[in-house]
Parts: structure tokens; sequence; C-alpha cells
């Protein structure tokens, strides 16, 4: 009876996708669990052929992928992953995706267009994925496409405590860069004790992506810190605006924090060219050379990935782990 128990008893996998491997091993570090040895290569079509070099049978298995550029062979690079997976007889597989693919559309603005982020979640469910867990996504209804259990984490703690931790004494404000982020902000003033909150005021141009208008900044930033805080920053268009019209209403410094730095070109340009003095992201996708700047500041989520992968495991509460934000 002994070995049949022991037989059944759930282990603890770590496998990585090749999107950003020091993640993933970063996550084993603090977990104390190594990513298990894949082969993963590409056929000379482009297919992709994975299989793992250990058996994966009633396994608790947590893939890592961090869906960055090319972001569509990251997609099916996790599918396939996913679905090996499966085929292996692991017992429960969760996707661990910092950065949700095709977040930003969730919804339809014009008729004739997909809602991606959808799909995305409906191909997790099809290979596999009995449980997704990632960090802020774009929109909080994303959590509802997929038809299991989404631990949406935040990563505002990890990044509320550096700017608590480095800006301390100085006069703050919290700017959200437009009003759907209102929301978003505020928990940001409860956390840096009941700051001001502003926010831009713009129109964007649905058939351009990445061209916003910004107008007028609605709060108080006179002589104040202001601290611009998104989800990601894709060409940096809408922060480094921001950041003019800040400085244009009076304020001493402008630093922006967001979570995920996807950093598409022009990106670093224009934030080297801007008056923004930091900027303040985590480690959700892997910042290549050409992505650094001297005002980059980086967080590592690790630790927040490996306490919610050690809360799914011993079927803990990953809600209270955070605070009941997540």
């Amino acid at each position: 009876m002994a070995s049949i128990v022991a037989a059944n008893r759930k282990s603890l996998m770590l496998f990585s996708g090749r999107a950003f491997p020091v993640l993933a091993e970063e996550i084993g570090e603090v977990l104390g669990v190594a990513p298990t040895p894949t082969d993963l290569y590409d056929f000379p079509n482009g297919e992709l052929f994975v299989r793992y070099q250990e058996s994966v049978r009633g396994s608790d298995a947590f893939v890592v992928q961090s869906m960055t550029d090319p972001v569509n062979l990251r997609v099916m690079e996790t599918l396939i992953m996913i679905d090996a997976l499966k085929r292996g007889s692991a017992k429960r597989i969760t996707a661990v995706l910092p950065y949700y693919p095709y977040s930003r559309q969730d919804k339809k603005h014009r008729g004739r267009e997909p809602i991606s982020a959808r799909l995305i979640a409906d191909l997790l469910k099809t290979a596999g994925a009995n449980r997704i867990l990632t960090v802020d996504l774009h929109t909080a209804q994303i959590q509802g496409f997929f038809d299991g259990p989404v631990d949406h984490l935040l990563a505002l703690p990890l990044l509320a405590e550096y700017v608590e931790r480095t800006y301390s004494g100085q006069p703050l404000t919290v700017v959200a860069p437009d009003s759907g982020r209102v929301r978003v902000a505020e928990r940001w003033t409860d956390r840096l004790g009941g700051c001001p909150l502003a926010f831009i005021h713009k129109t964007r141009d649905v058939t351009t992506p990445g061209q916003v208008v910004a107008n007028r900044v609605v709060g108080e930033v006179a002589g104040r810190v202001c601290v611009v805080v998104d989800d990601e920053i894709q060409t940096g268009g809408t922060v480094c605006k921001a950041a003019d019209l800040l400085f244009a209403a009076g304020a001493a410094e402008v630093i922006v924090v967001v979570t995920h730095p996807v950093l598409p070109d022009p990106a670093v340009e224009r934030l080297k060219n801007s008056r923004i003095s930091e900027v303040v992201v985590t480690n959700s996708l892997p910042l290549t050379p050409e992505k650094q700047l001297d005002k980059l500041t980086v967080i590592s989520i690790a630790p927040l990935l490996a306490h919610a992968i050690r809360e799914v495991f011993e079927d803990g509460s990953v809600t209270t782990l955070f605070g009941g934000m997540s």
C-alpha cells in the first residue's frame, strides 16, 4: 500500500521554452527545482520538435514561456510543449505566461476584427493546459476567456516597494497615461499612502496602431515626482507624450513604472531622448542588448512566480498569498 501511495504522489516539474530560459532558471532556484532537460529544436522546414528527457507521467507540470519576439513562434512552441506533456501523461499542466500574448486584442473595435486574446486561450485549452498563470493582463476580462483557472498575479507590490524605497520623502503623484488605466493607478495611490492621482486625457486613432494624441493633464502634478504607471511599454509613444505634458504642467520629475518591457523600435530611442529620468520594469520579457538603456531599472518577478507556482502545486490560495488582489 505504501508503494502505491508513493507512486500516486504528485511531483512538481518545471519546463522552459526557448524564449527566456534565464527566467525559468531563476524560478527554479527559488523553488529548488531545476527545469527539466528538453530536446527542443527546429526542423529545416521551420517546424518544431519537442521531447522531454525525463518521464513526466503523473507530474504537476509548469511550462514557463515569455511571449517575446517572434511571438507567433513562441506561441506555437508553447502549444507543442503542452501537447507533449499531455501525451506524456502529465497529471496537470499549467501554462506560466508572464506576458500574455495578444492581450491588447481583447475586443472588437470595428467589424470583421478578431478577438485574438480569446483565440490564444482556446488554443492553450485545446493543447492540454489545465491552468494559466500570468502577470498584469492588459484587461482583467481576459481571465474569462479561458475555460479553467487563471491566476492573475500583480507586479504592483514588487514595483511599488522599489518606488517607496527609492523616492522616499519626495512628493509623489501617480499618473494614469489614459482614462482606461485610472483604476490601476488608484491601486497605486492606495499602496503609496494615498498620494494624489492624475491622468492624461487623450484620444487614439484606432485605424493607426501606436498613434496617440495627448490632450491635457487632469490632476495635481506641479512640483511633484510623477509616477506614470501602465501594464506595458510598446513603442513608448504614450509615456513620452505623457511626460512632455506633465513637464509642461510643472512636474519636477517623471518616472515610468510598467510590468512588461516589450520595447519594439523606436521605443528605446524615444525613451533615451525623453526627459523621463527612470523607467522601472520587470523581467517578464527578456531585455536583449539593443533594448538596454541607462535609465532602465529591472525588478525580477521570479520570486512572485515561484511563490504562486508553489501555492498552486500545494493546492494553496494564490489570492491569499498576494493580498487578495490576484
